[in-house]
């Protein structure tokens, strides 16, 4: 997995969202693959406004501490000047300005290679001398040229 340093400005987001950790994830009761059904359900890009509606964001947020703890995952699209009141059944969310360490996956299957990334970043971060800002991280697609069974995915996650 390759990763570089970028910085990037803020975000505003609108989508889908749940609350897990990564315990309930790594069980049979994890969140997060409904909360795909949900987006795909949703029809967001086409019931609201939304900027570059060919990249889908999975935003990880409101972390109650770190890795172990509770998050927020919110799937979505870049907020376009219409959609800044509130859309029914969609969640609005605010990414600052960070400095983000940006991994790229290997190509394959999307919940392969994307869960296998994820496990090489908490890697990483145990024996790095950068720190994790916990303020916003993403996951990345695009939408126009993504294959699920080919995906490569970045991965920014924010750092100090």
């Amino acid at each position: 997995m390759k990763e570089q340093i970028v910085v990037k400005p803020a975000l505003a987001l609108i989508g889908v969202a749940t609350r897990t950790t990564n315990a309930e994830e790594a069980g049979p009761n994890g969140r997060l693959p409904a909360l795909w059904n949900s987006y795909f359900e949703s029809g967001i890009a086409e019931r609201t406004a939304v900027s570059n509606g060919h990249l889908i964001y999975a935003l990880y947020t409101d972390y109650e501490s770190d890795a172990s703890g509770a998050y927020t995952t919110l799937i979505g699209h870049e907020r376009g000047g219409d959609a800044v009141d509130e859309v029914p059944g969609l969640v609005p969310a605010a990414v600052p300005e960070a400095r983000y360490l940006v991994f790229k996956t290997k190509r394959g299957p999307v919940y392969e290679v994307v869960a296998q990334a994820w496990g090489e970043i908490w890697a990483y971060f145990q024996h790095s001398s950068l720190e994790r800002a916990y303020t916003g991280d993403y996951e990345l697609y695009d939408g126009r040229t993504f294959n699920p069974e080919e995906a490569e995915i970045e991965i920014y996650i924010a750092i100090k």
